[in-house]
Parts: C-alpha cells; sequence; structure tokens
C-alpha cells in the first residue's frame, strides 16, 4: 500500500496538526452522537458509550497537538 506523498515528505510539525485535526473530528463526532443520546425518545434505552468523556479525551489531544504544531509550520 502506497502512502500519500503529503504524509510521505511531511514534517513531524505536520504530522502532529494532521492528527490533531483529525482528533478533534473524532472529538465532533462524539459530540453529536452526546446530543443524539440526549435528544432520544425512549428515556429508558441508556446507552453504555462515555460520548462525553471521549469527547474531552479527544478534545484535549487534539487542541494540544494542534497548539504545538501550528507555531512551528507558521514560521516555516
Amino acid at each position: 500500500m502506497a502512502e500519500p506523498d503529503f504524509l510521505l515528505f511531511a514534517s513531524d510539525a505536520e504530522l502532529a496538526a494532521f492528527w490533531g485535526g483529525t482528533f478533534l473530528l473524532i472529538a465532533l463526532i462524539c459530540m453529536l452522537m452526546e446530543r443524539r443520546r440526549y435528544r432520544r425518545r425512549e428515556i429508558n434505552r441508556v446507552g453504555w458509550m462515555p460520548w462525553t468523556g471521549l469527547f474531552l479525551v479527544f478534545a484535549v489531544f487534539g487542541g494540544g497537538l494542534l497548539a504545538l504544531s501550528v507555531p512551528v509550520i507558521l514560521r516555516g
């Protein structure tokens, strides 16, 4: 399986920004799933997935990776 060129020749900061964006996208999905569970019609059907905890973990990691990588990318 061939790796795409934008990942093959990326610097460490670019890879950290890529993973930070991916983690923030996953955090957004977790937030939407928590909202979906909150608005369910059958109140007795409680889910087992800790969407809020997952959202916090992915948002903190994604924000941290982006906070560390963006200044380096902007400097060039």
